[in-house]
């Protein structure tokens, strides 16, 4: 069964961003259940944000993102009717916070120091973890990419005043959706756009452009039974994206993991495509 966030002002209706997904689900044979969004992610009755998905059946959500405490909690009023995730709640918390996934790839990503907490103090500890040179900040769920020099790019580590206002800024912008705490990402020099890979059951099954540059064709030296990340089998994740960018040097990067129920597909590829991905997995 896949489950899909419904439409705001038309409650018995798929959200329109979610709507093809729904509809191609359908054609392929799969059911499809409306959940609100907005009440599970904003501490509403669960229960009642489940009312229209049928009991008992294996679930794939195909939605907004949720934090992890919330995706429990509708992990929990699914499986009081019967439904189970394909992910569970431990397993999504592990995909979408990256000190879940970072030990097991460290190999193949930027190095990374985290905090928990936003405090100035445990900030600086960090940083000089990293003594020097440029860094990208974010928080355990996301980064503000698109403030690049204002909440985002950090010139030089070893600046601490230049880099607690990166940060600062950063927390401003993030406010009540500020995830864990700062994250510190050695910089790393790429070429090209970022790929997403999908990987469902331990195995790369689709390839496709980043959703931030969707007619950026992926190479076609990248297909996926060639894609391999060292140490990913380890994390035990059923559903997750993987957004690898190819470094100056030649070498496939992980730039991102994140939980594949809540990573956004490009619009260059059509909806039946992951979910034919899906169903054969």
């Amino acid at each position: 069964m896949l489950l899909v966030p419904s439409d705001v002002l038309r409650p018995r209706r798929p959200d329109e961003h979610f709507a093809e997904e729904a509809r191609a689900a359908r054609d392929a044979g799969v059911t499809v259940a409306l959940v609100d969004h907005d009440a599970l992610a904003g501490g509403g009755d669960a229960d009642a944000a489940v009312a229209r998905v049928p009991a008992g059946a294996d679930a794939v959500y195909r939605g907004w993102m949720l934090g992890s405490d919330r995706y429990a909690v509708l992990a929990g009023a699914l499986a009081a009717r019967g439904v189970t995730l394909r992910t569970g709640p431990e397993q999504y918390r592990r995909t979408h916070e990256l000190p879940g996934w970072y030990a097991a790839i460290a190999g193949d990503t930027p190095e990374t120091v985290w905090t928990e907490g936003d405090d100035r103090a445990g900030f600086d500890r960090v940083r000089e973890r990293l003594v020097a040179g440029p860094a990208v900040l974010r928080d355990y769920t996301k980064s503000m990419k698109h403030y690049w020099h204002e909440a985002a790019f950090i010139p030089d580590v070893a600046d601490a005043a230049a880099a607690w206002a990166v940060a600062s800024r950063f927390r401003e912008l993030r406010g009540d959706g500020f995830t864990g705490g700062f994250v510190l990402r050695r910089f790393e020099r790429f070429t090209g756009a970022e790929v997403r890979t999908w990987w469902i059951g331990g195995s790369c099954r689709l390839v496709t452009a980043h959703p931030d540059t969707p007619d950026a064709v992926p190479p076609a030296d990248l297909r996926p039974a060639d894609v391999t990340v060292a140490g990913f089998g380890s994390l035990d994740l059923p559903f997750a994206a993987i957004d690898l960018a190819r470094h100056e040097d030649g070498r496939w990067r992980v730039v991102e993991i994140g939980d594949g129920q809540v990573s956004d597909r490009p619009g260059s590829t059509p909806p039946e495509t992951l979910i034919a991905a899906l169903r054969n997995a």
